[in-house]
């Protein structure tokens, strides 16, 4: 079976879907489609742009949900049978599967954007990559820290990141390292995304979430929240709005899809991070960089 996975924030780079927007029609008409849609010419920055602004925020997330969704409307032989997405590329998965339209994933991953910039700048927060630990020792320490500090992303077998209020993600670091960590290094990332510090994002994206539109998926989606096949509207939609807050079972959710029946997966997007965590997590499945 075919799985088809699209990756989350940090794949971006200058360039990006350029080739795909002076060589097809169709991902033309659609980037143009997303630049009224977003209000400014986010293909300016996608093409032309900065490092710098391209991490912004507001401009990240819809440039690599539009660089993973305009590819794979534009692959000749794009059949999904699963799907799944890190963080961000859940929502790419879910209009690649038909939960979702272009034009409400779009909007929804706008509004998660600038809910999430708001939710980091009322306390200082971070995530850090914590390498060569097994899952319950990295919960252990979390779990044995004063302040706001867990797991956040499960990315494959001795890669974790966790996420939480400064003080205590450095104290974390500290312990991890104590405890036996290879490395425990803070990420440059704005704030500490998927923990208890995202809550007024959740609480903000969950209206707009609600108030959208979720069609019955031509395909199971794996999701973060419980790394489990969903097809039901109503359920995607409660997970999702979870999802915020809970942690990115990536890990788990590619075991799982390698359970039911995966035996290829092909990462959608900037970037082959995707590919390189499903080889960690299972080397004997193959794995296509679309």
């Amino acid at each position: 079976m075919k799985a088809y996975v699209f990756p989350g924030q940090g794949a971006q780079f200058t360039g990006m879907g350029k080739d795909l927007y002076e060589n097809s029609p169709l991902a033309k008409e659609l980037f143009e489609k997303a630049n009224d849609i977003l209000g400014f010419r986010i293909t300016d920055i996608m093409f032309e742009g900065t490092a710098e602004q391209l991490k912004e925020t507001k401009v990240t997330q819809p440039a690599v949900f539009l660089h993973s969704v305009i590819l794979a409307k534009t692959l000749a032989d794009f059949a999904p049978e699963m799907v799944a997405g890190h963080s961000l590329g859940e929502f790419s998965a879910l209009v690649a599967n038909g939960t979702l339209s272009f034009e409400d994933g779009l909007k929804l991953v706008s509004q998660r954007a600038m809910a999430m910039q708001k939710a980091c700048e009322i306390t200082p927060s971070t995530m850090a990559a914590v390498l060569g630990l097994d899952d319950k020792t990295v919960e252990d320490v979390c779990a044995s820290i004063d302040g706001v500090v867990v797991a956040a992303n499960y990315n494959c077998p001795g890669q974790l990141v966790i996420s939480g209020e400064f003080s205590a993600v450095e104290k974390a670091c500290e312990a991890m390292k104590a405890a036996g960590a290879k490395r425990a290094l803070l990420l440059p990332v704005g704030g500490a995304f998927h923990s208890p510090m995202m809550e007024p994002a959740r609480e903000e994206l969950a209206a707009a979430i609600e108030a959208t539109e979720f069609k019955t998926p031509v395909c199971p989606v794996y999701q973060n929240v419980t790394a489990n096949a969903v097809s039901d509207a109503a359920e995607i939609k409660k997970n999702l709005i979870i999802q915020l807050t809970a942690p990115v079972k990536w890990t788990q959710s590619v075991q799982q899809m390698i359970k039911d029946g995966a035996t290829s997966f092909t990462e959608v997007g900037p970037g082959k991070v995707l590919v390189g965590l499903v080889n960690k997590i299972d080397k004997d499945v193959e794995t296509i960089s679309a």
